[in-house]
């Protein structure tokens, strides 16, 4: 096939993923971004599959058969509230297919291979199996499959990524064995696991969006080895838009990146967040109840809406978006306050609200937020646990000690809304909850707020 006509293709590719990665930025053009890059994935593949020397094109179409069969459904099928798992599993499948692919042009070779080819395969493999095997174990937490936390010291991680680049270097330097190769994707394997699994609920999203950047950065490698374009251009613009929001999330939890992949975030403790000086007698809680709710919302100035992973359990966000709507009716100001890591991926809680059509201008940033609550009548917090709790800024021995909060105890008055007194996914209690401000109305999220809704419908 003419190389220009594929050249070309593949440059019509790589724009159409430039503007559907430009139309994520908003929520009103996500859909037409997703649909944009989808139309340019499509072309790359044919342009593909139109050079010279492909492949065995049966293997393909079955290849692209069973990955359609599963996938389709699958992403038709999920529910909101799984999605960040199926994001995390997904992105898992990515990573492990440019490992299987580093491994078997590695042994196609006989390892005899230029330099130039060999040190992308030999990235692409251990990233590839990093990003693999340690988003199936984001998958296993996120879908509570496993509640396991060890405390895995960062001497043994740094380790086993020594042993990679080492085998990996000896590799380089002329060890042709495949059994050298395997100790590679072995030693990368076990840190992806044990990277991981410290790690706590509340840097979750985090990690999903670190592994994320690494298997960009995989399938780039990857296309270097190949000399495919589209792998190249295409895992670039993964890598490099996955690392700049890992920075981001990172920096909005005032942690490092290094400390929050090599599990010094949410491993160990779960010990209770209470103050200093607060003793556990002085620990009660005050319970209200919708008609209360409805009362103080329905005199409130300025309200705003903290949602969280309870509100995504429950699928409350258009009854939650129904009840903003009715208030601002009467004159009250609502916003929503955004935690960059609420929920359980990148950006969880805009989607829901997206969803549930909130204008996307109500929306505010932690930042924004917080300059705000000091003059804000009622906060109602919607399952948002660990992004709410003050123990953040208190207590030292807290997983989440020094990780920035949204200030809702600042409010006048704060409405909790939860199932039950358990703590949230960092697994640790939050005195935000004992505090003389607050007030909690236990139940489902999308009953609670329906109730509340029904009980300012008759003010």
């Amino acid at each position: 096939m003419d190389a220009d006509l594929i050249n070309g293709l593949y440059i019509v590719a790589f724009v159409l993923f430039i503007v559907g990665l430009r139309l994520l930025r908003g929520p009103r053009t996500a859909l037409r971004g997703n649909q944009v890059a989808a139309v340019g994935m499509a072309i790359a593949v044919v342009a593909t599959l139109l050079q010279d020397g492909v492949g065995d094109f049966g293997l393909i179409a079955l290849g692209l058969a069973i990955g359609t069969a599963v996938g389709i459904p699958s992403a038709r099928a999920v529910k909101m509230t799984a999605m960040p798992q199926m994001v995390a599993l997904f992105n898992g499948v990515g990573g492990g297919a440019v490992a299987l692919i580093a491994y078997a042009e590695f042994r196609e070779a006989g390892g005899d291979l230029p330099l130039e080819e060999l040190i992308p395969i030999l990235f692409a493999a251990v990233i590839g199996a990093i990003s693999f095997w340690g988003s199936n174990v984001a998958f296993l937490k996120l879908q509570e499959l496993t509640k396991a936390r060890p405390k895995i010291p960062p001497i043994l991680n740094a380790g086993l990524l020594a042993i990679a680049v080492g085998l990996s270097a000896g590799i380089a330097s002329g060890a042709e064995a495949e059994w050298v190769f395997l100790g590679v994707l072995v030693a990368a394997s076990l840190l992806g696991v044990l990277a991981v699994f410290p790690i706590g609920g509340a840097d979750m999203p985090v990690v999903i969006s670190t592994l994320n950047a690494f298997t960009g950065l995989s399938a780039a490698a990857a296309g270097l080895a190949l000399d495919n374009i589209a792998l190249i251009v295409a895992g670039m613009l993964v890598g490099a838009s996955g690392s700049i929001l890992t920075k981001q999330m990172a920096d909005a939890m005032n942690r490092s990146i290094g400390n929050v992949f090599f599990g010094g975030f949410g491993a160990g403790g779960t010990a209770l967040a209470s103050g200093p000086g607060e003793g556990d007698e002085d620990r009660t809680v005050r319970s209200t109840s919708a008609a209360d709710v409805a009362i103080q919302l329905s005199y409130a100035e300025r309200v705003v809406i903290v949602p969280g992973y309870g509100m995504a359990v429950a699928q409350a966000q258009r009854t939650v978006a129904d009840l903003a709507s009715e208030l601002e009716r009467r004159g009250i100001d609502v916003t929503y306050a955004i935690h960059p890591v609420a929920g359980r991926m990148p950006g969880h809680m805009n989607v829901l609200l997206a969803e549930a059509d909130v204008p996307y201008d109500r929306l505010k940033e932690m930042d924004e937020a917080n300059g705000e609550f000091g003059r804000t009548d009622v906060s109602l917090v919607i399952g948002a646990n660990d992004v709410t709790n003050p123990a953040a800024r208190t207590v030292t021995d807290s997983p989440i000690y020094g990780m920035p909060i949204l200030d809702v105890d600042k409010s006048s008055s704060v409405v909790v809304l939860k199932r039950s007194m358990s703590s949230g996914f960092a697994g640790i209690d939050n005195p935000l909850f004992y505090a003389e401000n607050t007030s909690l109305l236990f139940g489902d999220a999308k009953a609670s707020v329906g109730d509340v809704l029904a009980e300012v419908h008759s003010l």
